[in-house]
């Protein structure tokens, strides 16, 4: 496929005429002649000087900062000069608060230097992060190809990671794959749809979308500006304990799809844990929730929930703290994957890790039982500063089917042990173990976001109560 180059790029993705150069004439004292001929050759058949283009521009009159590789010189490949282009951009964009945009397209490591070109790639991740330890947005767009240490470094660096339809994307080439070890790797194997697919990519974008795609996300996550509250109070649906989970279970009740949807342009779906495997049970996105940029973490009740998606939740938990924003977490699962491979990937540690990472969270959290809270998939998402659950919804340890087995080796008692459990909104209410419960009155979702809305403001008028030692506290009276 053809190689997009770098200005080509800028110009479809920043403002008409924002783009102002960092860069400076590269200068790489006494270097071997053949290598000098190689690089005077380079610029002649280039539009750059280097590999690297660095700057700053505005998407939709938000500033960004850029950092490019160009294929057309020497690969896109990476010497000290070109290496040092993309740390000080990187310092530049964090000392002026700017999110980044990064776009390798390289082989890695330019071979004709010597080992400094290579080792400098833990500098430029050390750059990283510093980038977002500032808690400023870092966006990957792949090109074709970004290979080795590109790839291996700042490639993969990104907290939403896009890529050019059709890019070669890996650690190695095929040709130096086949040739080390013996044997090719299987066609498509490294095209950044299978990436996608498998979770460790966030998604493709051509070029002429990749400006939208920018836009899109810079603006989620601009700070909050807050709009008007909405009323969030219920009583509870009264309804006998069967009949509510059953209409928890209702194919046609809202999830966290229809949530995603109401939110609209407001939504940047990521796609997995980049570990090699497509997530289902979790959904995760950047979201700006009346006006206030938050990260979605929420559970589809469709899937059971295996070790992998809950993996996933902990990058959304991950993100998070990298970007300083509230979390908000839907609960609505029947429960964890019951499975040899489940049992095998350590089904019962992902939980534990999952709601470990999440009760420490420095950062305001609320969660919400949107339907079905069942067992330690449910537990896991669970731990906030407030905790709201639907008229319908339920929390339990097993479903109620599972729970009457256990005990009278038949379903025929699921009704009386939910009843004494005390599965039900009102007495999770009552209890202490959920701040209040959401009406599902039409439209059900606008009253979710509402009452979510609702709490972010208040634990940001009440900063005492959010974060992990008011969380600490509050799960510790549990016990008393």
């Amino acid at each position: 496929m053809a190689y997009t180059s770098a200005l080509s790029l800028i110009d479809t993705v920043l403002d008409s005429d924002s783009f102002a150069s960092w860069d400076t004439p590269p200068r790489y004292g006494n270097i071997d002649p053949k290598y000098a001929e190689t690089l005077a050759k380079a610029r002649s058949k280039s539009e750059c000087n280097e590999s690297i283009i660095t700057g700053e521009g505005t998407v939709d009159g938000i500033a960004v900062a850029v950092i490019l590789s160009d294929f057309s010189f020497l690969g896109g490949s990476l010497g000290t000069v070109a290496s040092m282009r993309i740390m000080n951009a990187i310092h530049r964009a964090t000392e002026r608060k700017m999110p980044l945009l990064v776009s390798p397209a390289s082989g890695g490591a330019r071979m004709q230097e010597d080992n400094r070109a290579f080792v400098i790639m833990v500098s430029i991740t050390a750059a990283v992060q510093r980038h977002r330890e500032a808690h400023l947005p870092f966006l990957v767009y792949l090109r074709n190809p970004t290979m080795g240490g590109a790839m291996a470094s700042w490639g993969s660096s990104g907290h939403i990671t896009f890529a050019e339809p059709g890019a070669q994307i890996g650690f190695l080439g095929p040709r130096v794959v086949e040739l080390s070890t013996g044997k090719p790797l299987p066609e498509g194997v490294q095209q950044a749809e299978n990436l996608v697919a498998r979770g460790v990519i966030d998604g493709i974008v051509s070029p002429m979308q990749l400006r939208a795609a920018v836009s899109k996300t810079v603006k989620v996550l601009q700070p909050a500006v807050l709009g008007a509250h909405f009323p969030t109070t219920a009583p509870g649906s009264g309804l006998p304990v069967m009949e509510a989970i059953a209409r928890s279970r209702d194919p046609r009740r809202p999830g966290i799809g229809e949530i995603i949807e109401t939110l609209g342009e407001d939504v940047v779906k990521l796609s997995g844990a980049r570990r090699g495997t497509a997530m289902r049970a979790v959904r995760v996105g950047l979201a700006r929730l009346a006006g206030r940029p938050v990260v979605l973490i929420g559970q589809d009740r469709h899937f059971a929930l295996g070790p992998q998606d809950l993996s996933f939740a902990r990058r959304g938990i991950s993100l998070a703290r990298e970007l300083n924003l509230p979390i908000v977490s839907i609960i609505d699962t029947s429960g964890a994957e019951l499975s040899q491979d489940a049992e095998e990937l350590g089904i019962a540690s992902s939980i534990a890790r999952t709601l470990a990472k999440l009760i420490d969270a420095p950062l305001p959290t609320v969660s919400v039982i949107l339907g079905q809270g069942v067992g330690g998939g449910a537990l896991a998402m669970l731990p906030a500063d407030k905790v709201y659950a639907a008229e319908n919804a339920w929390l339990s340890a097993l479903p109620p089917e599972g729970a009457s087995a256990i005990l009278f080796r038949s379903t025929d008692h699921a009704a009386e042990i939910m009843e004494r459990q005390g599965v039900q909104a009102q007495t999770l209410l009552s209890q202490g173990l959920i701040d209040g419960i959401i009406s599902e009155a039409v439209p059900f979702v606008e009253e979710v976001l509402g009452t979510i809305s609702n709490a972010l403001s208040e634990l940001a008028s009440n900063p005492e109560r959010a974060g992990r030692e008011s969380r600490f506290k509050r799960f510790e009276r549990l016990a008393r």
